[in-house]
């Protein structure tokens, strides 16, 4: 299992500011601030003259925007349209239009996270833009193409399990609401029920799936996808080669699109020691499976197994200020980095990367309290599992925004992520990096023709 556990801290998120130019009033679906109008008016307008006309239409109270702009609050109880209207007819004003309010580019749900102003956004750094995979525009970009949050996707988990059902001793997670769940498996203990006894998998299922913009936790990077429970890994985090073996195959032929293994065998283990695993995701290959794997967290530059076999995309772990994780597995064959949290590493020598005060958050999802099936609550860790998830939701979302077209091959997922991907590190493919940064907006923007 990939995770390593840290404090949490705060984070703070910059809004965006949009300057708004003259709109048509009949255009007023776009929300705006209460009795309040923008005016301009034309050059040479004196003092007196704009005093007249705020007379006359019932406005007052100006704010300077510019040397003849000002906002306006309406104070004769007439609405914003009709002030709007007054203000037109009168001969010095060059134009006039509702305060319309904008927001932060791409969409923004509402899940709260731990409740402070800026909601998920506060501790999902690693959604964000600057520090991030840019899911707000990526999630955009999919509402536009009318498959919202990678609808209509199959991603199959093979981890501790998931809390994705209420059955005897577990508990559906509050935030899994309105996640979708198709049929998994539990090959530990050999039943059809695939139920979390360790919380990693839950965590990570969060990452990928957890419900997004319904006022609870955090936010799903592919929200909509559909999440494919399978227990590989028993209550201590670990499985055998036959039992993920045994996963990967059942992934594949019940028509995962993507499959996540957010484990390592180490980096001692070589190919010839797990021949079924290997055969296993050749097999998955075949069957047209995206499979991503945790490059390891030895920080070593040696990839671990599973990650490291040539049908897997490798994933490192970066930090907030946009470094290698010191934790993070490195070297040849490792493909794409995102975010996994925690410390830099001192061999970092990258010019983007910007450490910062507080730039060593861990990532927070949603998941059972420590010691309950039953009670649920925000949790941090941090790793390469971590990583791992942010690159099999992207692949989600961009089979299912078809920009690749309506039935991509996993090479082609793979080359688009690469090619998409915000260069870290040496100019080019490098052995810390890969490809470097995962950019889900990137990834899922229409193409240039």
């Amino acid at each position: 299992m990939q995770t390593k556990l840290t404090p949490l801290l705060a984070l703070a998120f910059a809004a965006v500011a949009i300057a708004v130019a003259a709109l048509p009033v009949a255009a007023r679906a776009q929300p705006a601030v209460p009795g309040e109008v923008v005016v301009k008016y034309d050059n040479g307008t004196t003092r007196d003259q704009r005093a007249a006309v705020q007379e006359a239409t019932g406005t007052g109270a100006p704010e300077p925007i510019t040397r003849q702009s000002r906002v306006l609050k309406v104070r004769d109880g007439e609405s914003v349209a009709e002030t709007v209207r007054e203000l037109r007819r009168k001969g010095v004003v060059e134009y006039a239009a509702p305060n319309v309010v904008a927001r932060a580019a791409g969409f923004v749900p509402d899940d709260p996270g731990k409740g402070g102003p800026a909601g998920w956004q506060d501790v999902q750094w690693n959604f964000l833009a600057e520090s991030g995979v840019n899911a707000p525009d990526a999630w955009e970009n999919l509402r536009v193409r009318g498959a919202p949050g990678g609808k209509g996707v199959t991603v199959a988990l093979l981890d501790t399990g998931v809390a994705y059902a209420d059955r005897g001793r577990f508990r559906r997670s509050p935030d899994f609401a309105g996640t979708r769940f198709t049929r998994g498996y539990d090959f530990v203990s050999r039943d059809s029920f695939a139920d979390d006894e360790n919380g990693h998998g839950t965590f990570v299922a969060g990452l990928i799936a957890a419900t997004t913009d319904n006022g609870i936790g955090l936010t799903g990077l592919a929200y909509r996808s559909t999440i494919m429970p399978i227990r590989v890994l028993d209550s201590r985090g670990e499985g055998d080669a036959a039992v993920i073996e045994a996963g990967i195959r059942y992934a594949a032929r019940r028509g995962a699109k993507v499959i996540n293994l957010s484990l390592e065998f180490g980096t001692l283990i070589r190919a010839a020691e797990i021949p079924g695993i290997i055969d296993a995701l050749r097999y998955a290959s075949r069957k047209g499976a995206f499979v991503v794997a945790a490059s390891g967290n030895e920080g070593e530059q040696t990839i671990a197994y599973p990650a490291r076999a040539a049908r897997v995309v490798a994933v490192g772990a970066t930090t907030e200020g946009g470094c290698v994780a010191d934790y993070s597995n490195g070297g040849a064959g490792i493909d794409l980095v995102a975010p996994g949290g925690g410390p830099d590493a001192e061999l970092s020598k990258d010019p983007n990367c910007r450490p910062f005060e507080g730039s060593e958050r861990p990532i927070t999802a949603l998941t059972y309290k420590r010691g309950t099936f039953r009670r649920f609550g925000l949790r941090t860790e941090e790793g390469t599992s971590m990583s791992s998830p942010h690159v099999a939701a992207t692949a989600a979302l961009v089979i299912a925004s078809r920009v690749l077209g309506p039935d991509p091959t996993p090479r082609a997922i793979e080359e688009h992520l690469e090619a998409t991907a915000r260069d870290l590190g040496p100019p080019g493919f490098d052995d810390r990096y890969g490809a470097g940064l995962l950019d889900a907006a990137a990834a899922t923007a229409t193409p240039l023709r």
